[in-house]
């Protein structure tokens, strides 16, 4: 099944890269995968050059019966999830980052009067995954950072909008300001999300606000603790939101806020056509912004 969801991801891009970028994983790992599947069939799927990629004869005629498996695999999975959650009575939330805010505690006594004897079970998900879990159906809702890759597969409900803040290892020389403009930032070097996160690792470089400069990347990190411990070393500086900062408080880091940035945005998303009624407790648990 992972092999014929690979498959349809390029047949639908013809793109490796967006394909890659869709799946959350590395285009060679995806290469790989497509070549795999080509030589357990005896066909060749995709003909690929350096300008196109467009699908065979025998591609073609794959791609509808593969995605009629996906559909009813998908279908089963999630009567399966569904009917295991209620029998467990339990709702797995991912994260990828402190969600602070008062939230959680917010949203679980909203679900618990709506769900007596149901409980939330928070799953940290490393960053490689900008979804937190949700895309590959490991979580039944997430808390997300936006913009995430295909992030029209997703349910939104934006449940805070704050400013962005740049953090500063504390010998920095910028770290004793008590804001910074984001231009005075470009030529730093930058802690960056995994490529797998598409457009998010792209907010928090700001590259729609460089006028087309490239930015310097210091070192890439895939969770909180490898961001910290990059700041420490001197490996570079990083964009985050203003509701995180507070985590960013320790001996030997700054952070301050950032001007001439628009607001990130923190949401709840969960997948489109989950219809449960659990996750529609969930959701209608979520404060909403004013």
């Amino acid at each position: 099944m992972r092999d014929l969801r690979y498959f349809v991801a390029v047949a639908e891009e013809l793109n490796f890269t967006r394909a890659a970028e869709r799946l959350f994983v590395s285009q060679p790992a995806l290469s790989k995968q497509i070549r795999r599947l080509e030589d357990d069939l005896r066909v060749r799927l995709f003909d690929r050059d350096k300008r196109a990629v467009t699908l065979t004869a025998p591609g073609t005629a794959l791609l509808p019966a593969a995605r009629d498996m996906l559909g009813r695999w998908d279908q089963a999975q999630r009567e399966v999830a569904d009917a295991a959650a209620a029998e467990a009575s339990v709702l797995t939330v991912g994260l990828s980052t402190s969600v602070g805010r008062g939230l959680l505690g917010a949203v679980r006594d909203r679900f618990a009067e709506r769900r007596p004897g149901w409980r939330l079970r928070m799953r940290q998900i490393n960053w490689e995954d900008a979804s937190a879990g949700l895309a590959s159906g490991d979580v039944d809702v997430a808390f997300v950072w936006l913009p995430i890759p295909a992030q029209d597969s997703f349910h939104l409900r934006v449940v805070a909008a704050e400013e962005r803040w740049v953090a500063f290892r504390e010998d920095h020389p910028l770290a004793g300001r008590a804001e910074v403009d984001f231009a005075e930032l470009l030529d730093e070097p930058f802690l960056v999300l995994p490529h797998s996160a598409g457009p998010l690792r792209d907010h928090w470089l700001g590259t729609s606000h460089r006028a087309g400069r490239p930015a310097r990347i210091g070192a890439t990190v895939a969770n909180a603790d490898e961001t910290f411990t990059a700041i420490e070393e001197g490996s570079g500086i990083v964009l985050l939101a203003a509701g995180n900062a507070a985590i960013y408080r320790r001996p030997g880091v700054r952070a301050i806020p950032v001007t001439g940035l628009p607001p990130s945005e923190l949401a709840a998303a969960w997948r489109r056509g989950d219809e449960r009624t659990a996750v529609r407790d969930f959701v209608d648990a979520l404060p909403t912004v004013p």
